[in-house]
């Protein structure tokens, strides 16, 4: 258990801090591990009641110790509960207390912090090994090694429990928010995986579970926004129930904090849904990938079969069994037959070219998009209406150039 005690100095009027019990006390912070309260409820219950005067309510003693309750906000008379999810870092050093699993969903795990507010109190319960807790507790020593008159120069100490608490909560929404570069990492190697044509992608169990994990901090971004939105509503009616009668600051200040909060949560929901349209977006393509690449290999396949045709049909004819056939004593038949068969596959060649069905890239498909329906049809005798030393030019062109070269 940590214990700190917020006093006003004498002399200069602002806070300091100390461990010791003072009766003059403003306010006072209790931090206690999971562990603690799991070992001995019924004790920490008396402890809790010798510090603070303040019995905690029997279902609220069962929330504070369920590791996968959400994000909540809870009113009473004596206090409030507020249990906010915190994501659990690498830098954490949290470990499964009796072999209770955290909450974990496709690598990202959180972990229940719960906070008991009153006017004078606050009450902290987290896991062992929290850092944002413990570098929280951390500058608070480095600020208690101080002497008592230079403690609060800067005006960083917390002027009300629910101060400190929302202090508290901002070092955990940090967490979240380091959060978007890894998992924008994570997209772009996906988006690389889908759109790769190289081999044939076969983690779609893998792209399911990401895609599960993005909805998961989605939700959970929702339910704290949730929360946040009833701590906001909690101070603006009963704020002077929050604030403490000793204290005099602004109730504008604590609102704009908590909106503050509410804002950064909603900048990661947004980035998570950003990130899962993205996923979507990358998927679509990858089908329509393979519906394109399936439609060239049909229409690969279609032409060879329209060549072909033609020489099937030749072939078809002159091996009916007929006694009397035409040209079959002709010692140059075959290679007559042959010629025309040869002549036969260049022209279809050739037409299915101007037609851009062969060897169509990008630039053939805006040609072919782009030009008029009178000039799709093949010219064979273009040559007739062609003067030399006069370019080439679409029929539009031409006559706007002769008009332009027409003498007025």
């Amino acid at each position: 258990m940590q214990q700190y005690y917020f006093s006003l100095h004498d002399t200069t009027q602002q806070l300091f801090l100390h461990r010791g019990p003072a009766a003059e006390a403003e306010f006072i912070w209790l931090d206690y591990t999971r562990e603690d309260v799991c070992q001995h409820p019924e004790q920490w219950q008396q402890q809790v009641l010798q510090h603070t005067q303040l019995w905690l309510n029997e279902y609220h003693l069962r929330d504070i110790l369920n590791l996968e309750h959400p994000c909540n906000f809870d009113s009473l008379e004596d206090y409030d509960l507020l249990i906010f999810r915190k994501l659990i870092t690498p830098d954490d050093q949290i470990h499964n207390f009796n072999d209770e699993a955290h909450e974990h969903v496709f690598g990202l795990s959180t972990t229940p912090v719960s906070f008991i507010l009153t006017p004078q109190v606050l009450i902290t319960v987290s896991e062992q090994g929290n850092k944002a807790i413990e570098n929280y507790i951390a500058r608070l020593d480095t600020i208690l090694s101080r002497p008592a008159e230079e403690q609060n120069k800067p005006k960083k100490l917390a002027t009300s429990p629910l101060d400190l608490a929302l202090r508290l909560l901002n070092s955990m929404v940090d967490d979240y928010l380091n959060l978007r570069h890894p998992l924008t990492r994570r997209v772009e190697f996906w988006q690389r995986e889908l759109l790769q044509g190289h081999r044939r992608f076969n983690q779609w169990h893998q792209l399911l579970q990401e895609n599960m994990a993005f909805q998961h901090v989605e939700n959970l971004c929702e339910e704290q926004i949730d929360t946040l939105q009833e701590l906001r509503d909690e101070i603006v009616e009963n704020y002077l129930h929050l604030k403490g009668k000793k204290r005099s600051e602004k109730q504008e200040i604590m609102l704009v904090r908590v909106d503050d909060l509410s804002s950064h949560v909603a900048r990661i929901q947004k980035h998570t849904l950003r990130l899962r349209s993205a996923i979507q977006a990358a998927i679509d393509l990858h089908f329509s990938a393979i519906a394109n690449q399936t439609n060239e290999n049909m229409r690969i396949l279609a032409i060879i079969t329209a060549v072909f045709a033609p020489l099937t049909l030749l072939t078809g004819i002159y091996g009916m069994n007929f006694v009397m056939i035409p040209g079959l004593d002709s010692p140059y038949a075959f290679w007559v037959m042959l010629g025309t068969m040869l002549i036969t596959t260049l022209l279809l060649l050739y037409y299915f070219y101007r037609r851009h069905m062969v060897g169509r890239g990008e630039k053939s498909v805006l040609d072919m998009l782009s030009q008029r329906p009178d000039r799709t049809r093949m010219d064979l005798f273009w040559f007739l209406d062609y003067v030399p030393g006069k370019p080439l030019l679409p029929e539009g062109q031409n006559a706007l150039r002769d008009s332009q070269l027409k003498p007025k």
